[in-house]
């Protein structure tokens, strides 16, 4: 019996995987990615910022930003997702709805005017905490595809031992959680009132963790029944480092543009921790009852856990943005970001990932996106609206992989604080192979929709 149950990511459609939850090169694209987290004001116009500045959030795109700021200010972003995850799996369908909670994003600009007459007319600093992806999800597939993996028995002492070669049913259940957070800080300055020059230090926090269980049941059409339980988890922890600059050039009152590059991000030391390690021929916690026998068969018996852990690096794609913005005086704007990350260009280090970096290489793409946002403004309030287009990585990606959504908001100057709050949508579908040493079994389809509200508070300083 093959008893190498395997995962496959969630984030790829079309994807060669190991016989583990989720393997390095799935990490690598999951670690990679951005939930484009920031203030409400931000995330209501799809992030598209990498001309505009004036909001903190803008700082992780293009650093030059912040010097559009007029005075210092701080802010602090709650934000709610809903996420429904809906599951088909030979006919079956499930939904899991899941609702999240937490601090995305606090911040703080000081803007300091030049004491002397120079074509330096201004200096700012900025500091910004973000979640910069948020891993918690869950779902769950049921079906039955006809295909038994666990047909036998271990403590079977019949002659000969009995197989069970008829599938019943399967279930998989998968939880993933955990995020990565980054903190940056921002420089710039403003040059004659039209070039905004910036750089910036981001500093990343990861941890994330996953478990699922796959239950099979099987008999041996004889009325026998076979029941299998098969859990893995993986704990991982990190810290990376990446850099980005940028400018913003004024050419008018009505029309500016920008351009910013990021580095990769490096981490420099992810720790794995898994129970993915042979246990008595299995790769997880396994255990096993048989209807004719009052035996149970668990591989962990008597406290019997066995882990293993893994030292490892991993460089991200760089990211370049080039950005355009159309002002219309204090009435309103339309601002529009294109973002191009270079996936092929991934690595990991530290062990023996020569198929992972050939996957990076030759499975995976450079990716094309881009956010739209406009603002229009009445007296002390404003309305804002946003769309955005991400490409997925994977070369046998189709279009429906891609991720769209879009976002709406509105906010209110009070003078001494501002209220801005934000609504988005997006939605994507996925395949994810829990079988992926069985080529005749077909992978779960995943629809996934997330709709976030968010809401920040910005006081100047």
């Amino acid at each position: 019996m093959k008893k190498n149950i395997a995962l496959a990511i969630l984030f790829i459609a079309t994807i060669t995987s190991y016989g583990q939850s989720l393997g390095y090169q799935d990490l690598g694209v999951l670690f990679s990615q951005n939930d484009d987290n920031g203030s409400a004001r931000f995330t209501s116009m799809s992030g598209a910022f990498g001309a505009l500045g004036g909001d903190i959030s803008s700082m992780s795109i293009n650093p030059a930003g912040i010097a559009v700021f007029k005075n210092s200010s701080f802010s602090g972003t709650f934000n709610s997702r809903n996420t429904n995850i809906n599951s088909k799996y030979y006919g079956n369908s499930l939904k899991t709805k899941d609702n999240f909670f937490n601090l995305s994003h606090a911040g703080a600009v000081l803007v300091f005017d030049s004491a002397y007459k120079s074509d330096w007319s201004k200096f700012a600093i900025g500091f910004n905490y973000r979640i910069t992806k948020d891993f918690k999800n869950s779902f769950i597939a049921q079906g039955n595809s006809g295909t038994p993996t666990f047909r036998d028995f271990p403590l079977d002492n019949n002659t000969p031992t009995l197989s069970y070669d008829f599938a019943d049913e399967q279930r998989f259940a998968n939880d993933y959680s955990g995020e990565i957070s980054e903190f940056n800080i921002a420089f710039s300055s403003v040059h004659q009132n039209r070039l905004y020059l910036g750089l910036g230090l981001n500093f990343y926090d990861l941890d994330f963790s996953q478990q699922s269980l796959l239950t099979e049941f099987n008999n041996d059409g004889n009325g026998n029944d076979l029941d299998a339980n098969y859990y893995q988890e993986n704990k991982t922890t990190g810290t990376g480092f990446s850099a980005n600059a940028g400018f913003i050039y004024k050419v008018n009152s009505n029309f500016r543009f920008g351009l910013a590059y990021q580095t990769p991000t490096w981490f420099s030391e992810i720790i794995e921790s898994t129970n993915i390690t042979d246990n008595d021929g299995f790769l997880g916690d396994t255990e096993i009852a048989v209807s004719n026998d009052d035996l149970v068969y668990n591989n962990t018996s008597g406290g019997f856990f066995p882990t293993q852990e893994l030292l490892y690096k991993l460089k991200t794609p760089s990211k370049l943005t080039a950005s355009t913005a159309f002002i219309f005086g204090k009435d309103g704007l339309i601002s529009l970001d294109y973002i191009n990350r270079s996936y092929q260009n991934m690595k990991l280090k530290g062990n023996n990932f020569t198929d992972e970096n050939q996957f990076f290489e030759n499975d995976l793409r450079n990716t094309h996106s881009f956010n739209l946002g406009t603002e229009w403004r009445f007296d002390r309030a404003s309305v804002r609206a946003g769309y955005k287009y991400e490409q997925d990585p994977s070369k046998h990606a189709e279009s429906k992989n891609n991720l769209k959504g879009y976002s709406l908001g509105a906010g209110y100057n009070f003078g001494s604080f501002k209220l801005d709050f934000a609504f988005s949508n997006n939605n994507k579908t996925n395949l994810y192979n829990f079988y992926t040493d069985f080529d005749s079994i077909d992978p779960a389809a995943l629809k996934i929709d997330n709709k976030t509200i968010t809401a920040t508070v910005t006081l100047n300083l």
